[in-house]
C-alpha cells in the first residue's frame, strides 16, 4: 500500500496540544553495554561538524515554578520524566509532579529505583516505560547481573501497591538479542502492558566499523521480525486477544486507517525536550545540539517553538508517510554514514512489508468479531518511538 507524502513542516506550531519530556538529569545508576560502554568509546565524535554543548548541568538547574507558566497555555499537557535516571532525582520529580497537578505524566526509567517511588506519585503515571532487554540472561548481558530480577520484583511491588497504567517492556536491540524469542517472553509477563524495541544502531559514531550490522540484520533480525508477527496473529486467532507490540500496533492502525503520519515519536512537532538548562530541545536525545535548539522555556510559549524539517534520504523517501521517518538525532547525525542509515532503513522495510501480508487475516478476524479494531490504537505520542 503506497501513501502520499507528508506535507512540509511549518516554521512555527499551529496546535497548542503539545507533550513534553522534562529531563530531570543526564545521571544514571547502570553502566549498561550499549549506552555508558559505547559513550566511553565515544569521546572525541565530531557529530559532523554540529555545535554541542558539553556545559550543561547534570540536573535541572532551572526553578521548576517556571514551567506551570510556560505551558499555562497547553490543556493538561503530558509530561515523560526522562533522564540519565530520571529516578535519581526522585525529589525534583515530584516538586513538578505538584506544580503540575493536572499534567498527564509518563516515566522513562531502568526500574532499579522503582521501589523507592513512593505510591502516591507512581500511581499517577498513565504509563512507564521499563527497561528490559528480553530474559534474564540478556538482560543482565547487556544492563548488569542481578538487573532482571531487580526490576521485576520492583514490578510485582508497584502492581501491588495498586498501580494499574500501562508497564511497556522497552528493549535496545543488539546482535545478542533473538528478537522473536525475546519480545514473546516478556509480553507473555503478567505484569507487562506492552513491549516496544529500538536498534541500537545510528546513535554512536565509533561501533559501526566494529560490528556486522548488515549481515546480522539479514540473517537474524529480518527473518525473526516475520515469525514474531506470525507469532502474533497467530496469537490473535487462538485466543481472540491483540497483543500491544507498539512496531506493530501502530503500523497496522495506520495501514486499516489509511492515515499518515509525521515522525511517530512526535519529535520536533507534537513533543519536545526540556533539558536541564531550560532550554528546548525537538527530544532528550538531542540536548546539547545548539543548532537545533528550538526556544526555552524562559523566552517562549510552546506555541512559539521553532519545528525541525526531516533532511534527506527521509525527506523524499516513498516510504515517509507510513513510517514517520528515521529519528531526528540519527537523521541529521549520520554517524553511520550513507551505507549504515541504509542498513536500518531496510529493517523498517521488512517491518512495514511483514505487516502488511498479514492485514488480510487480521481483517477477517476483525470481521469476525474474534479482535476489534479498537484493540490496535495505543496511547499516541507517550514517548514510544513505534519505528524500532
Amino acid at each position: 500500500m503506497r501513501m502520499s507524502l507528508l506535507r512540509p513542516f511549518r516554521d512555527k506550531l499551529e496546535s497548542t496540544e503539545l507533550n513534553f519530556y522534562v529531563t530531570l538529569t543526564t545521571e544514571c545508576n547502570l553502566q549498561c553495554l550499549y549506552c555508558y560502554g559505547k559513550s566511553c568509546e565515544d569521546f572525541g565524535s565530531d557529530f559532523n561538524d554540529l555545535t554541542v554543548d558539553y556545559s550543561l548541568p547534570s540536573s535541572v538547574s532551572y526553578d521548576t515554578e517556571l514551567l506551570p507558566t510556560f505551558l499555562k497555555s497547553e490543556l493538561d499537557p503530558k509530561i515523560i520524566f526522562y533522564g540519565g535516571e530520571p529516578l535519581v532525582k526522585q525529589d525534583r520529580l515530584k516538586e513538578i509532579m505538584d506544580v503540575l497537578p493536572t499534567s498527564k505524566f509518563v516515566l522513562q526509567t531502568n526500574g532499579i529505583l522503582l521501589d523507592l517511588l513512593d505510591s502516591a506519585y507512581a500511581n499517577r503515571f498513565e504509563s512507564i516505560f521499563v527497561s528490559l532487554d528480553g530474559d534474564e540472561t540478556l538482560t543482565d548481558h547487556y544492563r548488569g547481573k542481578g538487573t532482571y530480577r531487580k526490576v521485576m520484583n520492583n514490578l510485582k511491588v508497584l502492581r501491588e501497591n495498586g498501580y494499574l497504567g500501562e508497564i511497556v517492556a522497552r528493549m535496545t536491540v543488539g546482535e545478542a538479542t533473538e528478537i522473536d524469542m525475546q519480545v514473546l517472553e516478556l509480553i507473555r509477563n503478567p505484569l507487562i502492558s506492552a513491549v516496544h524495541w529500538q536498534l541500537d544502531a545510528l546513535f554512536w559514531q565509533n561501533d559501526y566499523s566494529k560490528r556486522q550490522f548488515g549481515a546480522w540484520v539479514q540473517e537474524n533480525y529480518n527473518p525473526r521480525i516475520r515469525r514474531l508477527i506470525e507469532g502474533w496473529v497467530e496469537h490473535m486467532r487462538k485466543n481472540g486477544e491483540v497483543w500491544t507490540l507498539y512496531p506493530f500496533n501502530g503500523i497496522f492502525h495506520s495501514l486499516i486507517t489509511n492515515q499518515s503520519c509525521k515522525l511517530r515519536c512526535g519529535a520536533g512537532w507534537k513533543v519536545f525536550n526540556i533539558q536541564t538548562d531550560g532550554h528546548v530541545t525537538p527530544c532528550p536525545v538531542m540536548a546539547g545540539l545548539k543548532d537545533f535548539y528550538v526556544g526555552s522555556i524562559i523566552t517562549n510559549t510552546p506555541s512559539s517553538l521553532r519545528t525541525i524539517s526531516l533532511g534527506e534520504p527521509c525527506a523524499s523517501c516513498d516510504i515517509l508517510a507510513l513510517c514517520g521517518g528515521r529519528c531526528l538525532y540519527a537523521n541529521v547525525t549520520k554517524l553511520w554514514g550513507p551505507t549504515g542509515f541504509e542498513e536500518v532503513c531496510g529493517t523498517v522495510r521488512n517491518l512495514i512489508n511483514g505487516v502488511s501480508e498479514v492485514m488480510p487475516e487480521i481483517k477477517k478476524l476483525v470481521e469476525d468479531r474474534t479482535i476489534s479494531l479498537k484493540d490496535f490504537k495505543s496511547p499516541d505520542y507517550n514517548g514510544c518511538e513505534v519505528i524500532p
